[in-house]
């Protein structure tokens, strides 16, 4: 049976603003620089045609007098491997989504069509917006720092890498060709948030990792910040899996959760933390592997209820909208025209019972009565006796459940990176393989980055410092929820049977493997709480650069 659109509307942007389909984060990006410049707003593009390998091969060719000694073959093999983010590299379908997201106004360049988000960017942009730490504006002011902002101008500066001049020329030489002005059709809309420590760390790592634009090339900065953003969306989902069906089931938000968690022991506050045991060597038959898929099965088990729980929040949405426009008993919170989800839950209340059963009573009448001959299934929710409410949801999970927790799988996958550089997430290839829990190196690189940058309390500048690895794994533990020498208590984990303690010393080991691999470790001695990591990049020493913490 296929729903009507009445039935079948699933998405509630007061929950995630993402359409959940597989994520590139090269085109979450090069869509969030559109919405850096326009200020929260999407842009629109008037361009005539999509542009090909071609069209960004003849630019070069054409102006010699930036792209000196360029020829055809090297030009096409440099911005196809390089500079520009292709769709469905290597087959015959192979096109471009637009040029890697190195400068700001890369997004003026790209192939809407292809060079998809699906809503990410605009997840990304309101979880910065409003942090204390004004981190948009340090964005804007690192990815349009050639450009000036009264004008428009682009002035690259001596320094700015190959690429980069490259993509700036480019845009210079094209943009007479295209009309770029916010699309003020879809305004924001600042939904409050869940939770708001997700949007707090976020903010705070993500200025934590712009300290290193002076240290780092550009280049590895972006890729960088794309694995940190990629990261931080999937620990946003991964909590709302765990946080949406115990706030339908409890008919409210945690209140603390509204808060955000402020306080000084915030790790242990938030009752709906991710807490997820990673495996430090890849291999699939490592020794902690078992943990690690026995952890990435639970959180994936969970999915189902966070689809009916989504549901939920929808069609109570679309019952507080027919309160206000048909029956008049509701009103919107001063200054929206909108609801959240805490606000609609509240209609699950005992005052809004009669109404409610009506409302749904009907919808639920519009699904049945589509039916000659009810699948077993559905007649067995019938059976139960539910009220309108809970048979509509449950309806509806019957015809469509499968169908999003599909799409919500494959979003999730692409959020952790799976088996892609910087994932948090492995599976072996095929349609058997056992997905598991891992910390990849280039993750593991961006948290280094993170946690090894810390305020120096006699100062009150950032600054860079050895720290000892106990240290590093427990900030990962409080911080994001992520085990590594030991087992999380809960989600899944009753504590360490004996088999278990072999596992978590090889899974200690290996980590140590990882970080002398990237080159953060070396071997001084045997003693555990004298095992140091030394920071690659020196800030806020004498072979640094100090910046004042916010």
């Amino acid at each position: 049976m296929t729903l009507t659109s009445e039935h079948g509307r699933f998405h509630h942007p007061g929950v995630s603003r993402i359409d959940y389909k597989t994520l590139d984060m090269d085109r979450v990006l090069t869509a969030f620089l559109a919405r850096l410049w326009h200020r929260g707003l999407p842009s629109r593009l008037s361009r005539a045609g999509e542009l090909d390998v071609d069209v960004f091969v003849e630019l070069f060719l054409n102006h010699d007098d930036v792209f000196q000694n360029f020829d055809k073959d090297t030009a096409t093999r440099w911005a196809s491997t390089h500079l520009l983010d292709m769709v469905n590299r290597g087959r015959a379908s192979e096109a471009v989504a637009g040029p890697r997201p190195l400068h700001g106004l890369a997004y003026r360049l790209r192939n809407s069509r292809k060079s998809r988000p699906y809503g990410a960017d605009e997840q990304l942009y309101e979880m910065l917006f409003g942090q204390p730490n004004n981190v948009l504006e340090e964005l804007r002011d690192f990815f349009f720092s050639d450009v000036d902002p009264t004008t428009g101008e682009i002035e690259p500066g001596p320094d700015t890498d190959v690429e980069t001049q490259a993509l700036l020329h480019l845009v210079s030489k094209t943009y007479t060709h295209v009309a770029d002005r916010p699309d003020e059709s879809k305004p924001r809309k600042p939904y409050p948030a869940l939770c708001g420590e997700p949007a707090r760390l976020l903010a705070e790592d993500v200025m934590k990792l712009m300290h290193h634009q002076g240290h780092m090339p550009r280049t590895v900065l972006v890729d960088y910040l794309k694995v940190l953003f990629s990261f931080h969306l999937a620990l946003y989902h991964l909590r709302l899996i765990k946080l949406l069906p115990r706030a339908v089931e409890a008919r409210a938000v945690d209140p603390s959760c509204a808060k955000g968690h402020t306080g000084a022991d915030t790790a242990d506050r938030c009752p709906y933390r991710v807490r997820l045991f990673v495996a430090a060597d890849g291999a699939p038959d490592a020794a902690a592997a078992p943990l690690a898929q026995g952890s990435a099965e639970l959180w994936y088990r969970r999915i189902p209820a966070f689809v009916q729980a989504t549901y939920a929040v929808k069609k109570l949405d679309e019952f507080a909208e027919h309160l206000v426009r048909k029956r008049r008993q509701l009103q919107y919170p001063q200054g929206r025209s909108y609801f959240s989800p805490a606000e609609v839950l509240a209609l699950l209340g005992k005052s809004r019972r009669s109404e409610r059963d009506r409302f749904f009573g009907q919808r639920l009448n519009g699904v049945l009565d589509d039916e000659d001959d009810l699948p077993a299934e559905m007649q067995r929710i019938v059976d139960l006796k539910l009220d309108p409410f809970d048979e509509y949801i449950e309806s509806l999970m019957h015809y469509k459940g499968r169908y999003h927790r599909g799409y919500i799988v494959d979003c999730l996958d692409s959020l952790l990176l799976k088996n892609r550089p910087g994932a948090l997430l492995a599976q072996p290839r095929g349609m058997r393989g056992t997905r598991r829990f891992v910390l990849d190196a280039r993750l593991l690189e961006v948290l280094l980055q993170v946690i090894l940058l810390r305020p120096d309390p006699a100062t009150g500048h950032w600054r860079t410092a050895p720290m000892r690895v106990d240290e590093f794994l427990e900030g990962l533990r409080l911080r994001y929820g992520l085990y590594v020498d030991r087992l999380p208590k809960g989600d899944g984990f009753t504590g360490a049977q004996l088999d278990d303690q072999a596992a978590l010393r090889s899974n200690s080991a290996a980590f140590l493997h990882r970080l002398r691999e990237i080159g953060y470790y070396q071997d001084m001695s045997d003693a555990y709480l004298t095992q140091t990591i030394t920071p690659r990049y020196a800030i806020g020493t004498p072979a640094g650069q100090e910046v004042r913490t916010r």
